[in-house]
């Protein structure tokens, strides 16, 4: 068994390095969301018209359904609920 060794989650089980990060920051996203509409105690049927979705779509949201949602989706949730997002691009050390 090898004792390999990974920063996130998301570099194990991922195919590519591409697709962890792209997980990382959908995870984030989510995350952000999620605890949005707690802190705010937003009904779903209130957040579904906000963002513009239907109360599935965010039932599939706080239950962390990461797949159905597109990074793009995420940003537009997230800008539509008044959050500020900001993103860092680092070189490899």
């Amino acid at each position: 068994m090898s004792k390999q060794r990974f920063a996130s989650v998301w570099d194990a089980i991922e195919d590519t390095p591409e697709e962890a990060e792209n997980m990382k920051l959908r995870s984030t996203l989510m995350m952000a969301l999620k605890n949005h509409l707690t802190r705010t105690e937003m009904s779903q049927a209130q957040a579904a018209k906000l963002f513009g979705v239907t109360q599935p779509r965010i039932s599939d949201l706080m239950r962390g359904k990461i797949n159905l949602f597109s990074l793009d989706a995420l940003v537009n949730m997230a800008t539509a609920a008044g959050l500020h997002i900001e993103m860092r691009v680092l070189e490899d050390a």
